[in-house]
């Protein structure tokens, strides 16, 4: 089988707990691993609540944190090991989108700024005909025109635009990864459409992969083709998309599907929900599993270890013991 582009492999990242820190550790990501093939181009979701451990996982993969525990290995080589050229050209193959694109704008310099700064760094072109092809390309791929953006200041374009700019940014270095971090969360439902089908349109006609962070199980369902679904810094189920939205197994992901409102006025959402808190699940129960003190089916195992992944499906694995029997009673 062929070496994945990214890998990573046993990842843990603790905060707090030091020598000098009066807090207690937080364990924000535990033992996490994930593959990612060059070949054919996928789209992964990482599917999570907020403090999920999402935003931990693509601080970790950019390279901004170092794990606690485990490793990160692109083409084979341990991320923080590389050299400079190593490094360069991890930062030219795997690129990020952010979910507010006004954040990554320095608001004092047009948009041409932005594509001058890559074409600059990267020497993506020998004059400025060539460089200006360049950038026109990268902007037409989604769906924008050089001479409608480029001399504007970023307030001057729409929330849209500004994510789309992001979009071509990263693609004018042809990269074989972008993570993309909520890109759709910040805009209307039109524009979220718009920006769904470029992701799609680059994984299809271009073979760029997509790690892409969400908390929305419905643009999961409708882009993503392989789906990790994260709780309390583990995964709690992973396999094909459909099959996890549409026969979830981990009583998480029921409880995480189960709580979308039905389409019907009559039916009223229930939002007043009272949970324990983040971190005392995390610290009170780490030897255990995450979701124990709300899981419907908790057993005395769950509170000595956290489940590992048992098989549930083609395709399909869940980090729950209610499968551990089944999966025991499976023909090697």
């Amino acid at each position: 089988m062929a070496e994945p582009l990214l890998e990573i492999k046993n990842v843990t990242k603790i905060f707090g707990g030091g020598l000098l820190s009066t807090s207690k550790p937080v364990v924000a990501l535990d033992g996490y691993s994930l593959d990612v093939y060059d070949q054919p181009a996928r789209i992964t979701t990482i599917a999570g609540e907020s403090g999920s451990g999402k935003t931990t996982l693509v601080n970790l993969i950019l390279g901004y944190l170092p794990p606690s525990e485990g490793e990160i290995r692109y083409k084979g080589i341990n991320l923080h090991e590389m050299d400079r050229n190593q490094r360069l050209m991890y930062r030219r193959e795997v690129q990020a989108v952010f979910q507010d694109p006004y954040e990554v704008y320095n608001p004092f310099y047009r948009v041409q700024h932005i594509f001058d700064m890559v074409v600059r760094n990267f020497k993506l072109g020998t004059n400025k005909k060539e460089s200006r092809e360049r950038i026109e390309e990268a902007l037409n791929v989604v769906g924008l025109r050089g001479e409608e953006i480029l001399e504007k200041y970023p307030h001057q374009l729409s929330g849209g635009q500004r994510q789309r700019v992001m979009v071509a940014r990263a693609y004018m270095l042809k990269p074989r990864l972008i993570v993309a971090d909520e890109p759709v969360s910040a805009v209307d439902a039109s524009l979220r459409a718009m920006i769904l089908d470029i992701m799609m349109k680059l994984r299809d006609e271009h073979h760029i992969s997509f790690l892409y962070i969400t908390h929305d199980l419905s643009t999961a369902y409708q882009i993503g083709d392989e789906m990790y679904v994260l709780f309390q810094g583990v995964t709690a189920e992973k396999g094909d998309t459909a099959q996890i939205i549409e026969n979830p197994k981990h009583p998480y992901v029921q409880e995480l599907v189960n709580s979308i409102p039905a389409p019907d006025p009559e039916i009223k959402w229930e939002t007043d929900i009272h949970l324990p808190s983040e971190e005392e699940m995390r610290m009170k129960y780490a030897r255990g599993c995450r979701f124990f003190p709300r899981c419907p089916y908790g057993m005395d195992i769950c509170k000595q270890k956290q489940p590992g992944m048992f098989t549930v499906g083609p395709q399909h694995e869940a980090a729950c013991y209610l499968y551990q029997k089944q999966q025991e009673e499976q023909p090697k």
